[in-house]
């Protein structure tokens, strides 16, 4: 419990509640999840002022002291956590992700420059490339001798990786490829490391030999000689001052038939022989193109993380100043705590409800990584599964923390906006977060697509009557538990009388209904109207077109359901009553902000009653005013100490403030000699 010192007076909804004792040391045991070691020794290392942002650097600085950071995060051996143990690795591949998702407490910008030397680049060595490449460049790619491009993204092919322009033209006569960049829209661009740092990259491009095109495929292109000058060939340009993270020295790649030896082909997935002779274990070349993508799926892994537990930070901050910070007088005389106030509240705390709700997911999604990239459940369909929670999490929590860190500012008025409470600048970096490692809307449309192809298994050759039993089969039961769908046999149509209160008629198999069939709706809806297009090519992409938006908003929710399964298994893992308690409360109040978003659907659809529909809202509210005395309790549950925070408006120097300027009017009135208010003569002239 936070002390009562700190806590301001705040009124109680319900008297009974008042006694609750919330254990915040197992609510943060519950966030920082199956790698809390690893993510508190992350956390005790950045808590050395030298990991830092500092504010007050122009972007030329900024680059140089992030690469120092690097530098430092391989003295703290914070770095090789998923390389091979036989190189001085840990094969941790859950724990690095955790590890590195921390570093944004620190500062964006090192998180996203070391997950492009460790998690791309090296990756990129380690996943697609085989014992040779990992012996030769991974101890150099480790110690930071070797810094790194990921060259996948080309200002004319953003998403699309398959249909880069970079060619890798194979010729036998000198067993090498030939790196081309044909046009100027084949350029390789925002890549970290490239602008300056970069002494290598992982170069995709599209694999031509004897004639045949055989896809996007990735190289090993050496960029700088050891004289530290580029390399005959070899194109690079900064890219400047960005929207955010300007300690990451981005910048755009080409190549002008620059040649590579043959063995620097990463050849895991496919392999061209000295006559030029092409061969694959995996015969389908799509198959295979989105074999080797999965392989990267971690950026996306961390990406989610990152991105949740940035939405953390802010709230700590903003809702630790909102229990400090006063405005207006009240009833009683005094100047009221920011976050007694009801539309402070809504602003807050359901916000804070979706960032618990994000952790817990990450935290299962994070399991299933682990399980697939340690071999452990490494069939096609668990990587197929990764890769759909991947295109389904991170949207919802990098979207999420813009808006959270937005809301957040605004909430601390001025003082939000000023750099040193970090809120402005959290947000500009973590712009980009929505539409690198995949546009965000590209990548719901990938989940809904998963969606369809699943609905459309499920029933092939079932009559009208099996369509109207389809339960959603894509739920977080079955991919992070390998169970199906929560079974519940009654219909939604109004979920009982309106005289019963709502907070009776949509508790949490009510909640995980709505969300549920909403999803089952939406694509089964979308699945009608696509299937009029039969084997007409032309008519399916005009109906694929006409309901993209349906469709990308159907794994939207899909993705909703995903986090409020697993905020619910949170909460069953509590034992202790008044904890549980509250985190049911703060569960019941991401479901039911979902569900208000929606209203209009399930309304439209029949699922709500008007009555009980008009109800969502006005529980909403008591939820938030039933949370509110345990506001400081839930974000002190992150865990972050000053170190972490480096946030003046959070630092108890607010309440120092406002306790300040009370006590000085009390002493004046104290003394006789306070000055009359003007209202006050004239109220008792009135008399």
């Amino acid at each position: 419990m936070v002390d009562a010192a700190v806590r301001p007076k705040t009124t109680r909804t319900d008297a009974a509640d008042a006694a609750l004792q919330v254990d915040v040391s197992r609510i943060n045991e519950l966030l920082m999840g199956t790698w809390a070691d690893t993510r508190r020794e992350a956390r005790e290392m950045i808590k050395d002022s030298a990991f830092w942002r500092k504010d007050e650097l122009g972007k030329d600085e900024h680059r140089e002291r992030v690469l120092s950071q690097l530098h430092l995060l391989v003295e703290n051996k914070a770095v090789h956590r998923a390389f091979p143990k036989a190189l001085g690795g840990e094969e941790n591949n859950g724990g690095n992700i955790a590890g590195f998702e921390e570093l944004v407490v620190a500062d964006p910008s090192l998180q996203i420059k070391s997950g492009v030397q460790w998690g791309l680049f090296g990756s990129a060595i380690l996943q697609l490339g085989t014992a040779e490449h990992h012996e030769k460049w991974l101890p150099g790619v480790m110690d930071l001798t070797i810094p790194g491009a990921f060259a996948m993204t080309e200002i004319g092919h953003g998403s699309d990786v398959a249909a880069v322009g970079t060619t890798a033209t194979y010729d036998p006569e000198t067993e090498e490829f030939v790196i081309h960049t044909p046009f100027r829209g084949a350029t390789k661009e925002y890549l970290g490391n490239a602008a300056l740092h970069g002494v290598a990259a992982t170069v995709f491009a599209q694999l031509i030999t004897n004639g045949v095109n055989h896809g996007v495929h990735c190289f090993y292109v050496p960029l700088r000689g050891e004289d530290g000058v580029d390399l005959p060939g070899i194109g690079r340009e900064d890219d400047g001052l960005k929207g955010g993270l300007n300690g990451i020295d981005n910048g755009r790649l080409s190549f002008d038939h620059v040649r590579v030896p043959r063995t620097n082909l990463l050849n895991r997935y496919g392999d061209v022989a000295a006559d030029g002779t092409y061969s694959s274990a995996i015969d389908s070349p799509g198959r295979r193109f989105f074999t080797m993508l999965g392989t990267l799926v971690q950026g996306r892994v961390s990406l989610d993380g990152a991105a949740s537990w940035a939405s953390a930070l802010g709230l700590k901050i903003a809702i630790t100043y909102a229990t400090q910070r006063r405005q207006f007088d009240g009833a009683d005389g005094q100047e009221v705590v920011l976050m007694d106030y009801g539309k402070h509240q809504r602003r807050l705390l359901p916000r804070l409800a979706t960032t618990y709700a994000m952790i817990f997911a990450h935290d299962e999604f994070l399991q299933k990584f682990d399980g697939v990239f340690s071999g452990r459940i490494d069939t096609p369909e668990d990587r197929e599964d990764l890769e759909t929670l991947a295109a389904a999490l991170k949207p919802l929590s990098t979207w999420h923390a813009l808006d959270t860190l937005q809301e957040a500012r605004e909430a601390c008025g001025g003082a939000g906006f000023m750099f040193e409470n970090r809120l402005v600048g959290l947000r500009a970096d973590l712009d980009i977060y929505v539409t690198f490692e995949g546009d965000n809307n590209v990548l719901l449309q990938l989940v809904g697509k998963r969606l369809l192809t699943d609905y459309a298994k499920q029933f092939t050759g079932k009559d009208a009557a099996a369509l109207a039993k389809f339960a959603v089969g894509m739920t977080a039961g079955k991919l992070f538990h390998g169970a199906g769908l929560r079974q519940f046999g009654q219909s939604v149509l109004d979920l009982g009388q309106v005289s019963r209160a709502v907070e009776n008629g949509l508790r949490e198999e009510q909640q995980h209904m709505l969300l549920a069939e909403r999803v089952q709706q939406m694509v089964a809806d979308v699945a009608g109207r696509l299937r009029a297009a039969g084997k007409d090519k032309a008519l399916g992409a005009r109906l694929f077109n006409e309901n993209q938006a349906e469709l990308i908003e159907a794994a939207r929710a899909h993705g909703e359901l995903l986090q409020w399964e697993a905020f619910t298994d949170a909460v069953h893992r509590v034992d202790d009553a008044d904890t549980k308690k509250v985190l049911t409360w703060l569960r019941d109040l991401f479901g039911l902000q979902l569900i208000e978003k929606h209203l209009a659907w399930h309304l439209i659809h029949g699922r709500l009653s008007m009555q009980r529909a008009a109800a969502v809202s006005s529980y909403i509210d008591r939820l938030c005013a039933r949370l509110r005395p345990y506001s400081l309790d839930l974000v002190d549950a992150f865990g972050y100490e000053p170190e972490h925070v480096r946030a003046p408006i959070a630092s108890g120097a607010e309440k120092e403030r406002q306790d300040e300027a009370r006590a000085y009017y009390a002493d004046l009135a104290a003394s006789g000699a306070a000055p009359v208010l003007e209202k006050t003569l004239k109220k008792s002239a009135k008399r």
